[in-house]
């Protein structure tokens, strides 16, 4: 399956079910590297 196939599966899914709001990644579990690089990415003015 490519990448054009699968995204449309995926919006056709998500059509299926009412296009759902899915929830963040509330960040709880990350470990001291990955908060230390997106402290670096946001300290260079990025957004992720």
């Amino acid at each position: 399956m490519d990448h054009a196939e699968f995204a449309a599966r995926l919006i056709e899914r998500r059509a299926t079910l009412g296009n759902p709001e899915l929830p963040r990644n509330a960040g709880n579990n990350r470990t001291e590297s990955k908060l230390t690089l997106l402290a670096a990415i946001e300290a260079a003015g990025g957004r992720w």
